[in-house]
């Protein structure tokens, strides 16, 4: 599950000034490999001025088309991303990892159901592949989106919207929520927060009616939306939000106080692609993916910030403490499963797992 794949890229297409939409050509034989469902990710490699750089991007094509598209979105500062604007061409061949992610739900083409949808910026991408799965593959379900953006320029996949608009109509409702491009409905002004959220539930949105609600984009965004969304009704366990790492806080770890430079040694275990290493690391100096990574391992990771759940894995034995995390659900850290990224030994021992799934 660790392996990267050269695949050749077929098409770059400018979504907006600072957005692109990389398409990948997936020959015959990796087919299976990189089949996908809708609202997962791509953890993408290359090497950018002798730097071994990976970042993760949501695909953004319907499970039916069989396509493989990411969208990348320039950001501040972004190694990968202002890279990938700037000088990626069709052609170029990047490493790529199989799909990853649990940003969805399973579809059944009997359901009557009705989805909500809160996205900002680039937050539409998984949001897209979702909608445009769903409406397909549950032919009586429903989809309302709303989603924010500065303006009118900076909306990604507009045209593509409107076209899903069109050929759904009375199954898909699409409101553009505007922070710096003035609208004639004052609801549709701002950005999207708690109280905005509360506002389209008063006004727009009836919460009875919902049966499963996405949100995709800044940590408070998100946050804001998942409580307002409680607040009215609407139980957390038919919430699903997905971060991405860009739009993820820095938190700097506090460490913890140690009796004895002997007692601070873990020895642990990484069992990975059915090989089992071992190696020694201080409980509280360096994360168990980063220890394993100096260790010589080809350990699976991207972002480093507890948001892809790339570095995925499960504890078999021991004890770890979990600083962020931003990807697992509750009932995945109740069985075990950490971040390996974020993930601090409490134990003298600790083995982990990277090949257990479910």
């Amino acid at each position: 599950m660790s392996k990267f794949y050269p695949l050749t890229v077929s098409k770059v297409k400018h979504e907006t000034r600072d957005a692109i939409a990389v398409t990948f050509d997936v020959p015959p034989e990796l087919k299976d490999t990189f089949a996908y469902r809708q609202g997962q990710y791509l953890t993408l490699r290359t090497t950018i001025d002798g730097e071994d750089v990976r970042r993760s991007y949501s695909i953004c094509s319907a499970v039916q088309e069989a396509q493989l598209r990411v969208a990348i979105k320039r950001c501040s500062g972004g190694l990968f991303s202002g890279w990938a604007n700037d000088s990626l061409q069709p052609g170029a061949t990047l490493e790529v990892m199989p799909p990853s992610g649990n940003f969805n739900v399973p579809l059944d083409a009997a359901s009557r159901r009705h989805y909500l949808a809160f996205a900002a910026g680039s937050g539409i991408t998984p949001i897209l592949s979702i909608v445009k799965t769903t409406l397909q593959a549950e032919p009586h379900s429903r989809f309302t989106i709303v989603y924010g953006n500065r303006a009118s320029s900076s909306v990604i996949f507009r045209d593509e919207l409107t076209d899903l608009k069109d050929q759904y109509m009375g199954r898909l409702r699409l409101v553009y929520v505007m922070s710096r491009e003035q609208q004639d409905i004052e609801l549709f002004n701002g950005r999207i927060t708690e109280d905005k959220c509360s506002q389209f539930l008063r006004h727009w949105i009836d919460i009875k009616d919902i049966d499963v609600a996405f949100i995709c984009g800044p940590e408070d965004m998100m946050h804001g939306v998942s409580r307002a969304l409680q607040a009215a009704g609407l139980p957390k366990e038919q919430i699903r939000i997905e971060l991405f790492a860009a739009s993820a806080p820095t938190r700097e770890r506090k460490p913890r106080s140690v009796e004895s430079a002997a007692r601070n040694l873990t020895e642990v275990t990484v069992i990975m692609d059915g090989n089992a290493a071992s190696f020694t690391m201080d409980k509280d100096k360096e994360s168990l993916l980063d220890a394993g990574l100096r260790a010589g391992l080809d350990m699976r990771y991207s972002c480093k910030g507890g948001v892809c759940s790339t570095c995925r894995c499960k504890v078999l034995d021991g004890e770890v403490e979990m600083d962020v995390n931003y990807a697992l659900e509750d009932y995945e850290v109740a069985r075990g499963f950490v971040l390996s990224c974020q993930s601090f030994p409490v134990t003298d021992k600790v083995v982990v797992d990277f090949d257990i799934h479910e």
